[in-house]
């Protein structure tokens, strides 16, 4: 019988393996490769001897590992470059400027590179080639308000959306129409330049338009579609009444749409992933496989909010414990997407702490079963820590330091609650971003 030690290291390694796999760098190299003059992206080839210049831009968690890469493989063909990242995810390069900036709620230094981003955008002609790098947490840190608002609106907004328990594509929505980048408005910008867009999805089923508010890509969302999702989460009373206006004279036809699928400007611009959750999951179980388990992926697609789905986990291993199907002992279940928190508590967490605090109140008591949730690019919300990894005793743990795990979780302050039972997952950034993985394990 594999001991409560060994199961907690197997759950970190296992999910170290699947982060492994989504490495930004790798994952530009597969995706990109060049014979002198010749350029192969994803089924197409571009005769880089037909290009003036060739500058990148970019923005997200993962944004500084996929320049390293185009960087190198470019060489002397790079002109220049303009790239946005979390603060904390920098790179030293040679060619292109890293500027750190704030996430999840935007900043004055993420407004500054939108400001850069955009002059390149404008600056490229016919005859340029611009790449743009893009990652989860490209909306936070790229922020350029549309006419009439200011950033505290946008700051404002952002914040309330992410407590409201909306997912994010109703926030990204929003994102959209509130930005002068945002929905495909990017994409207007360089036009008529070639743009290759190279995307490293951190959003479930990979849809291009919601990761990081698709800036190079049609946008489907509409003005009146904001509208509903402000009006579904109950929140026009506390949402910038500039922004109100602002949508509300797009929906009446005032103000110009987001660009659409029809719009000729998307000729001249190819979207690629060039990484996923599903890879990070494959990985994850291939790894668990080779330390003998029978693993499994349950699903690569998790939504909803995280105390109910991590409810519904209880349940899974519940079932697995007591008939020990469909799963053969030592099991291992493996998960991967983003799910949402309606903050209304004054504590402090983020979706990948609360789901492992409400995972361990439903196994509580079940010997040798382990559970970890983290956030693939190593931080979840505003907090030192990429998730938590709980276990059958760590309630019994809590109940040693006269700690109430049901309160805790009333309060939305999973971080303080794992800290203290030792069931925090720290990792530090990992300079990708592919969502959440969660790692069950079953002896």
């Amino acid at each position: 019988m594999l001991s409560l030690s060994k199961l907690r290291d197997d759950a970190r390694e296992i999910f170290f393996a699947g982060v492994k796999s989504a490495d930004p760098f790798a994952a530009v190299t597969k995706a990109v490769q060049r014979r002198n003059n010749r350029l192969h992206v994803e089924k197409r080839t571009y005769d880089l001897s037909g290009f003036d210049n060739i500058s990148i831009a970019g923005c997200g968690k993962a944004a500084a590992r996929m320049a390293l890469a185009l960087e190198t493989l470019l060489g002397d063909r790079l002109s220049r470059g303009i790239v946005t990242v979390k603060y904390g995810h920098q790179l030293a390069l040679e060619k292109i400027q890293i500027l750190e900036a704030g996430h999840p709620i935007p900043d004055q230094s993420g407004l500054d590179g939108a400001h850069q981003v955009i002059e390149l955008a404008r600056s490229s002609g016919a005859r340029d080639l611009l790449f743009f790098l893009l990652s989860g947490g490209g909306s936070a840190l790229l922020p350029c308000p549309a006419e009439g608002l200011t950033l505290a609106d946008k700051q404002r907004t952002t914040g309330i959306l992410l407590k409201s328990g909306a997912a994010i594509q109703e926030i990204n929505a929003v994102r959209k129409h509130i930005s002068r980048i945002k929905g495909g408005r990017l994409a207007q910008l360089a036009a008529p330049s070639q743009m290759i867009s190279l995307i490293l999805s951190d959003v479930v089923n990979d849809s291009l338009e919601v990761i990081a508010s698709g800036p190079t890509v049609a946008d489907p969302s509409t003005y009146g579609d904001c509208l509903r999702i402000i009006q579904h989460y109950n929140l026009r009373r506390e949402i910038p009444a500039a922004v109100l206006e602002l949508l509300e004279r797009g929906a009446l036809g005032e103000i110009e749409e987001t660009p659409k699928a029809a719009d000729p400007v998307f000729q001249r611009v190819h979207n690629v992933i060039v990484g996923s959750n599903r890879l990070a999951l494959a990985a994850a179980r291939q790894h668990a496989e080779a330390l003998g388990y029978d693993a499994s992926i349950a699903s690569n697609s998790i939504d909803g909010e995280s105390r109910t789905v991590a409810k519904c986990l209880g349940e899974h291993i519940k079932q697995i414990v007591r008939t020990k199907r469909p799963l053969a002992r030592p099991a291992c279940f493996i998960s991967g997407g983003e799910t949402t928190v309606t903050v209304r508590g004054d504590g402090l967490g983020g979706r990948n702490q609360e789901f492992a605090l409400a995972a361990a109140i439903e196994i509580d008591g079940l010997d040798d079963v382990v559970v970890l949730s983290a956030d693939s690019d190593g931080t979840d919300g505003p907090t030192d820590a990429g998730g938590g990894i709980v276990d059958g005793a760590t309630i019994t743990r809590a109940k040693a330091k006269d700690l109430d795990a049901t309160m805790f979780l009333a309060r939305n302050d999973a971080y303080h609650f794992l800290r203290a039972t030792g069931d925090l997952f720290v990792t530090g950034p990992t300079l990708t971003n592919v969502m959440d993985l969660q790692i069950t394990l079953i002896a």
